[in-house]
């Protein structure tokens, strides 16, 4: 069995950057596929898996809203739904 790396879950009114997030996301998304662990040990992991999850879906709408609000047309400044280009 491998050495079970912790990752720390984010704490209540902390921010964490969406790199940090989405990496330890990353990490535990491996630890589990790799399926040496425990049945407790991937809950735990899962249950953390999620909060990270979370935790990179709120910085995206907080980017989202942040371009949404950054769109100009015709010389002002307005606000539209944001679709990526595919």
């Amino acid at each position: 069995m491998s050495k079970r790396k912790v990752i720390k879950s984010v704490e209540p009114g902390k921010t964490v950057d969406f790199e940090g997030s989405l990496a330890a996301l990353e990490k535990l998304v491996i630890r589990l596929e790799e399926g040496e662990q425990t049945l407790e040990q991937s809950l735990e992991d899962f249950e953390q898996g999620i909060s990270l999850a979370r935790s990179c879906q709120k910085s995206l709408k907080a980017a989202e809203q942040r371009v949404e609000k950054l769109i100009e047309k015709d010389g002002e400044f307005i606000t539209e739904a944001f679709a990526p280009e595919d």
